[in-house]
């Protein structure tokens, strides 16, 4: 079971030779700026490793604590690394391997950025499980781990007590996903805001795989996908929206999909489910209400798609995470 999320929750990360620089400033980035309403901070996150270790970037990182701070860890996250056993022949050190299991056995969250999969699944932590990593080693680590269910078509994959993301940036969208579990969209939304990152993004990392770039002459959906953010509340049509970018339906489709990773139409309702969680949360409006103005129609529908999407009903997703500020105090 995880530890009682009403203290501060303890955040560690690995930090192992070849740790890929951008992936290891992560976490404590986007953890350390998820804060209560009252600006007290909800997680607490150190650096731990065996020593020293080289960074993909040119400089060595000191952690400031060692591989025991993983025994008092609520979440662990490791990092990608850009070299060494995990990703050339499958082995890690003993004593990292030992611990990285003796954590998961109590029960804690563990979570991996980019090739940091590959750390998790030669600790035999992955085995049967989906997971997540960067696109472009997926046909290396997955001949080096085939036990695990890779998904390369993700940004991150969330199986409960072990969560692995795509690469670099989307170590940035799982950290966000995180906090929205933990606290809700409010806090996620603030933390994004303070990062000056997208509090989420559409599609999977598919969208980033090397393919030639279409000659789109700047005709790009971005425009409109803004106008309909706008416009949630309003019947907007796929027929609306490529009127609005001025392609014809079948043009507007692909490109919006070559953009998202998915089609308009599911870009749009997950904008309507999402905006209705935000409304949940943060207002006092009825359920009715909180489904006309997401765009959503009815108390019914907006019922349905929640349940679809993250498996609870409005009433109970309310309860939840109504005042998570007022939860961790």
């Amino acid at each position: 079971m995880r530890k009682n999320r009403a203290m501060t929750h303890s955040v560690v990360v690995l930090a192992l030779d070849h740790v890929v620089a951008f992936d290891l400033g992560t976490a404590p980035q986007v953890f350390n700026t998820a804060r209560r309403a009252d600006k007290l901070p909800l997680y607490a996150v150190r650096i731990c490793g065996a020593g020293p270790v080289r960074s993909t970037a040119g400089f060595t990182v000191v952690p400031d604590f060692d591989l025991t701070a993983l025994r008092t860890a609520d979440t662990v996250i490791v990092p990608g690394v850009d070299g060494g056993g995990p990703v050339t022949d499958g082995t890690i050190p003993p004593d990292v391997r030992a611990e990285l299991v003796a954590a998961a056995a109590r029960g804690t969250r563990m979570v991996s950025i980019c090739t940091g999969a590959s750390v998790l699944a030669a600790a035999g932590l992955l085995d049967g499980r989906p997971a997540a990593t960067h696109w472009a080693w997926g046909g290396r680590i997955g001949r080096l781990y085939p036990r695990v269910r890779w998904n390369l078509d993700v940004l991150f994959v969330d199986d409960g007590d072990v969560l692995t993301s795509a690469g670099v940036g989307a170590g940035v969208d799982l950290c966000l996903h995180i906090v929205r579990s933990d606290h809700g969209a409010e806090v996620a939304n603030r933390a994004a805001r303070r990062c000056v990152v997208p509090p989420w993004r559409d599609g999977g990392q598919a969208q980033y795989i090397e393919r030639p770039v279409p000659d789109a002459a700047g005709a790009g959906t971005a425009r409109t996908r803004a106008w309909a953010l706008d416009r949630l509340a309003e019947p907007v049509t796929l027929e609306d929206m490529a009127e609005h970018a001025r392609m014809s339906v079948r043009t507007f489709t692909r490109r919006f999909r070559e953009e998202t990773g998915m089609s308009p139409r599911q870009w749009l309702l997950r904008q309507r489910i999402a905006h209705a969680q935000v409304l949940l949360e943060s207002t006092e409006l009825g359920v009715e209400t909180v489904a006309r103005r997401s765009g959503l129609g009815s108390a019914t529908a907006l019922r349905q798609h929640l349940q679809a999407a993250i498996g609870v009903a409005p009433t109970a997703y309310r309860r939840t995470f109504r005042h998570p500020a007022q939860k961790t105090s």
